[in-house]
């Protein structure tokens, strides 16, 4: 069977954060993940979890930030991760840690580490943009970057190790995040193996997957028998609205992941389509109860 995770960062966004563990506890999920909590003491979030009965499967690492404040603001002023951005180092240590402190008080095993963007000096003009959009990507990314990247993913596996984590890198697309420094499976997965650390591990969403590369199916059965897929999350295709509005066929996608003997959750990282009125999410969750 299945099991679906609602995403907090985007699903019930008609009540608070806080408040969202029991929307989708009462939605019958027995999951959630979500990307920042950093504005709410841990204990407050592991109690709105606890008194839901939910688990929380996933949290993102800071976009950045040194401090409370700067990590409340790194994500509405750009910063979209730290990992691939020589010179933050320090910056990208203490997010993992913060993180590492959050996931241990939530229970929670998997942390996904942001990349970050290719920095404006190296977008126009360069040969960088169009190799981040080729499958050579790996190979031609900016040497300082990479090694910046394996580095930071290789002390955030140690460090994560030492408390049964999991650190995740995700492929992103470069329309929701211009200039992501990863936008394949192929160049995520090559990292992973370059690293060779058993807590690392690629979380496949096929919303950014079917908008860069497309061929899901196909990317499921390639990846997925690997080992090296540790979540997966869905949305539909354009919008990033429910999963029934897409032209990605997820009831297809589904019967796959069966044969695939996929055991992991699918977190539903979407914005349901009716917005932020009362139980606009929960009207669009026929998709999961069909």
């Amino acid at each position: 069977m299945l099991r679906f995770a609602a995403n907090l960062s985007m699903l019930y966004p008609e009540h608070g954060f806080l408040d969202r563990f029991a929307a989708a506890a009462q939605d019958g999920f027995t999951a959630v993940e979500f990307m920042f909590g950093y504005d709410f003491p841990a204990p407050d979030i592991a109690r709105a979890a606890q008194d839901a009965g939910v688990a929380v499967v996933l949290l993102n690492a800071p976009p950045g930030g040194q401090d409370t404040h700067s990590i409340s603001q790194a994500w509405g002023q750009g910063s979209r991760g730290t990992a691939c951005l020589p010179g933050r180092e320090a910056e990208f240590q203490n997010g993992v840690l913060l993180a590492l402190e959050y996931a241990q008080a939530l229970n929670c095993p998997q942390i996904h580490v942001l990349a970050g963007v290719v920095p404006p000096e190296h977008q126009a003009g360069s040969a960088l943009p169009l190799a981040l959009q080729t499958s050579h990507a790996y190979a031609a990314t900016n040497s300082a970057m990479r090694d910046t990247y394996l580095s930071n993913l290789r002390w955030a596996a140690e460090q994560a190790a030492q408390a049964d984590k999991t650190i995740l890198i995700e492929p992103i697309n470069g329309r929701d995040i211009p200039h992501y420094f990863l936008n394949r499976q192929a160049d995520a997965h090559a990292i992973v193996q370059a690293i060779d650390a058993p807590n690392l591990k690629v979380q496949f969403d096929l919303y950014h997957c079917q908008i860069v590369e497309g061929d899901v199916l196909n990317q499921l059965r390639h990846w997925l028998p690997t080992g090296r897929v540790g979540h997966l999350q869905i949305a539909g295709v354009p919008l990033r609205q429910e999963p029934d509005q897409s032209e990605l066929h997820y009831p297809t996608v589904f019967d796959t992941l069966r044969e695939l003997k996929w055991t992991g959750w699918i977190g539903c990282e979407y914005r349901p389509a009716r917005g932020a009125v009362a139980g606009g999410t929960t009207a669009g969750l026929g998709w999961m109860h069909p």
